[in-house]
């Protein structure tokens, strides 16, 4: 059962750290990407558009998502402690608050994994929409 428990605590926690890791390489890509930029390379507003927000999906599913892993990490924590509990055939107040706090590690991750990855995608929508913006002007549409 311990291996199990460390399954579900290093599976977890590991997954929501790896997207974030993915998240933040993808706006650190678009971001330099939006500094280098040249309006005048792109023939349409909608080939711009499809440049600028390419992969930008990705931080929107992660930030969507994390608050969810981490809630399933939580619950199968809490199952995992439940069914400890109905094995050993003790009910010890301590252990079942040790097991319960640390299933709810997961919900706490993903949920720092998810509030700044909703931060970037704003930011980054936010860029794109100024750099349209800018495509128009100088376009004249």
């Amino acid at each position: 059962m311990e291996g199990l428990k460390h399954l579900i605590d290093y599976g977890i926690i590991g997954l929501l750290i790896a997207l974030s890791l993915w998240a933040v390489a993808v706006a650190t890509e678009r971001w330099f990407f939006f500094r280098r930029v040249d309006v005048k390379r792109f023939h349409s507003e909608q080939e711009f558009e499809v440049a600028l927000t390419k992969r930008l999906v990705v931080i929107g599913t992660v930030a969507a998502n994390a608050p969810y892993i981490g809630l399933l990490g939580t619950v199968l924590g809490i199952m995992l402690t439940f069914h400890s509990m109905g094995t050993s055939g003790t009910m010890a107040v301590q252990s079942i608050m040790v097991g319960l706090s640390l299933a709810l590690k997961a919900t706490a991750v993903g949920l720092l994994v998810a509030i700044p990855c909703v931060v970037l995608n704003n930011v980054l929508r936010r860029r794109v929409t100024e750099l349209l913006t800018q495509f128009k002007v100088q376009h004249g549409t």
